[in-house]
């Protein structure tokens, strides 16, 4: 049953609530349009069309890529992944990622790898979950076409130095693939000044869009090199059976999710009114007061950069004596804070971090409409856990 009261701390995972615009657009997709994309010719599915253009134009805009056309939409994150991998990648090719990676981007490299493909190197981090550019460096061989990193951690928060690595990538001319699916909608992003290549995120969570979107940019020239890994109905050349080969239709074969787009315009109208950096401000003023909290808990071993400015609101603890389920299960039974417990899809940082034998770390992840309240509310129950007060 539902908590009367919910905190919803889990916005690492999806957003919610959603702001009400978002909601009226899925609606109105669902139950007045009724048209699909690109497809028809009547008003609602031109309609359609139109909406879909600007969720394009508005989602290039926040990114700084110059052409809309540069956004392929995809089905969620990990279908923009998968794309960006198996569509970049060639038998002989040499990879270099990190340990502190999600499962989106560790599990199709360990497949191609398995399967004798590609070679992969997997650099390490620091206490913090951070990357050190030097490593990325000196793990580039003459085989390597691609660095894959994500912009920040889903389990400790911590912010990558993408635009060191970046500038690494292209003074050795491979190419960079980031996974901005932290950062995307909770601070500003220019795929310019990261030095990415690609760039892959959902739109379900800092977007705050329905579930099912997602989208992976293309920089000028990787359309030459990226497969389309999905072929059929475009809408487009309809009376050939070869795959168009302009952009965007080259990879964006199938009916497109269009409540899930048309939310997603709304979301990014959302976002632009209230401006990212306001937002950013928001976020960094709690997850600071979060940290504040947690520091003052006896037994509480906070993972992440110490600095509220060099991650974003994402904060994973373990507290002596308690197991994370638990410390789970008893924060949404006592008030209503709902949280993640366990390995969050990252084998490789948690063992890095020491926490997998553990199984895993308590995780609070901070979303745009997360209040003061919100944060004291479970700072304090956690607290009473740690002087064994509730249990």
């Amino acid at each position: 049953m539902a908590s009367a009261e919910r905190i919803y701390l889990d916005n690492a995972a999806t957003s919610w609530p959603k702001p009400e615009t978002v909601y009226r657009a899925v609606d109105e997709a669902l139950r007045t349009l009724g048209a699909p994309a690109g497809r028809s010719a009547y008003w609602e599915a031109n309609e359609v069309e139109r909406r879909i253009g600007q969720a394009r134009r508005r989602l290039a805009e926040l990114i700084g890529a110059a052409e809309p056309r540069r956004v392929v939409f995809t089905c969620n994150g990990t279908d923009s992944l998968n794309l960006a991998l198996h569509g970049l990648l060639r038998p002989g090719d040499h990879v270099v990622t990190s340990v502190v990676e999600h499962n989106s981007v560790l599990r199709p490299l360990r497949r191609l790898e398995d399967a004798g493909q590609i070679a992969v190197t997997r650099v390490d981090c620091d206490g913090y979950g951070q990357v050190d550019p030097d490593d990325v460096r000196r793990a580039i061989r003459p085989a390597t076409r691609l660095i894959a990193l994500l912009h920040a951690s889903n389990v400790t928060g911590t912010l990558q130095p993408i635009e060191a690595i970046g500038q690494i990538a292209r003074q050795s001319r491979v190419r960079l693939l980031v996974d901005a699916a932290q950062t995307i909608g909770h601070r500003p992003l220019d795929v310019g000044e990261l030095g990415a290549d690609l760039l892959a995120a959902p739109a379900h969570k800092g977007l705050l869009a329905p579930p099912g979107v997602g989208f992976l940019y293309l920089g000028p020239g990787i359309e030459r090199e990226l497969r389309p890994v999905r072929q059929g109905g475009t809408g487009t050349r309809s009376e050939r059976d070869r795959q168009p080969e302009t952009l965007p239709d080259c990879y964006e074969s199938g009916s497109h999710n269009v409540a899930g787009l048309l939310g997603l315009e709304a979301g990014l109208s959302w976002l632009a009114e209230r401006g990212l950096e306001q937002l950013e401000r928001q976020e960094t003023e709690l997850v600071g007061r979060l940290l504040e909290g947690l520091r003052a808990i006896s037994g509480v071993t906070i993972y992440g950069h110490p600095g509220a400015d060099h991650r974003v609101g994402v904060v994973s603890l373990r507290m002596d004596g308690w197991e994370p389920q638990d410390l789970a299960t008893l924060l949404d039974s006592t008030c209503g804070a709902q949280v993640r417990a366990g390995f969050q899809c990252a084998p490789l940082l948690h063992q890095a971090l020491g926490t997998a034998v553990h199984g895993g770390t308590l995780r609070l992840s901070l979303g745009a409409f997360n209040t003061r309240d919100d944060i004291d509310t479970a700072v304090r129950a956690l607290g009473e856990m740690a002087a064994g007060s509730l249990a």
